[in-house]
């Protein structure tokens, strides 16, 4: 057995012209969650399809689970599990029945799939709910069945897709735990996520890629010490007539360097250099802002960070071969 689950050597994928991940290379270890994050557009996704098998590179090698991912597809299939942000389910089919079905697929003997989905349907607590057609379910019941669909076959790679999007908080925090009982239980869990307090949760380690590059890697502690160590201030505001014409130009401020709106009144700005302070308070009160309080937090978060490493453009990014489950519409040509 490898040291490392993943191993990516100079991984490039090309469309055309275009770079989409532009020679690529890290390790992730056994036993880690390891969250991937990026904009829109930054190659996360075809990176993601790469290591699936669901995409060659163009060129470049890696090693899943020990296995040459150019040369032993088949072998690299074995070993991984895809939790895609698209469910694969059949909704007239019960849940159990949905696992059956996979598990013939995997040539799964009968006695030991049984036994493996009683198992898997006790991790997610919804036992009571197995003869159930999925249709009546909800969608964060349906989620729970498309992650342990995922670990029928025991991979030792799962690769979990944006796993709470749209989710409820109740669900959001369960599927949570589900992702760390299966850490536990020596699973490699691979976390691609638009939401920085899961990643920062979950993740050992974190990889922040843009560009087709990665951009930075590190624990989330660390990686938040990158900002900390710097000239860069943490402003907590609340503004009691908030308007997007002030936070447009508050943005535009060459000192601030992320802002982020956490609702309607509340804005947290990073930002550079002696007198930024002065520079936010006076955009604040030139715009007819009414400050109601404004601190300075030397904790930044992984968002700060994200913001300050991705730059602060809003990524507007149509790309058809970033779908994860493009060309995989037949159940069994999928991946786990």
């Amino acid at each position: 057995m490898t040291e490392y689950a993943l191993e990516l050597n100079n991984i490039t994928k090309k469309f055309g012209d275009f770079t989409a991940v532009n020679d690529l290379s890290l390790r992730v270890e056994r036993g880690e969650i390891f969250g991937f994050l990026g904009p829109n557009g930054a190659g996360k996704s075809t990176t993601i399809r790469m290591l699936c098998t669901l995409a060659k590179p163009t060129s470049g090698s890696a090693l899943i689970a020990g296995y040459d991912l150019i040369k032993d597809p088949s072998k690299v299939r074995e070993k991984i599990g895809l939790v895609a942000e698209k469910m694969i389910m059949y909704d007239d089919l019960t849940a159990a029945e949905n696992l059956r079905f996979f598990g013939k697929l995997y040539k799964m003997p009968k006695q030991k799939r049984e036994e493996r989905i009683d198992l898997l349907f006790n991790l997610v607590d919804m036992q009571k709910w197995k003869d159930t057609q999925i249709s009546k379910f909800s969608t964060g019941m349906k989620q729970r069945i498309n992650v342990i669909r995922a670990l029928l076959p025991e991979p030792e790679i799962l690769f979990m897709d944006e796993p709470t999007l749209g989710l409820d908080p109740q669900t959001t925090f369960a599927i949570r735990e589900i992702i760390r009982d299966i850490n536990n239980n020596g699973v490699t869990v691979i976390l691609t996520t638009h939401a920085m307090t899961e990643a920062e949760a979950l993740s050992h380690r974190i990889a922040i890629i843009d560009h087709g590059k990665i951009a930075a890697l590190d624990t989330p502690q660390n990686l938040k010490n990158i900002i900390s160590k710097s000239d860069t201030s943490i402003f907590k505001t609340k503004i009691t007539n908030l308007t997007s014409k002030m936070v447009e130009k508050i943005r535009s401020l060459k000192v601030v360097t992320a802002l982020a709106q956490q609702d309607d009144n509340n804005l947290k700005i990073s930002a550079n250099g002696m007198g930024a302070l002065n520079q936010i308070i006076d955009t604040i009160r030139i715009e007819g802002g009414d400050i109601s309080s404004i601190t300075n937090s030397n904790e930044p978060t992984l968002e700060d960070v994200f913001l300050t490493v991705t730059g602060k453009e809003i990524r507007d990014h149509v790309n058809e071969k970033s779908n994860i489950l493009e060309h995989n519409s037949n159940p069994q040509t999928r991946v786990r």
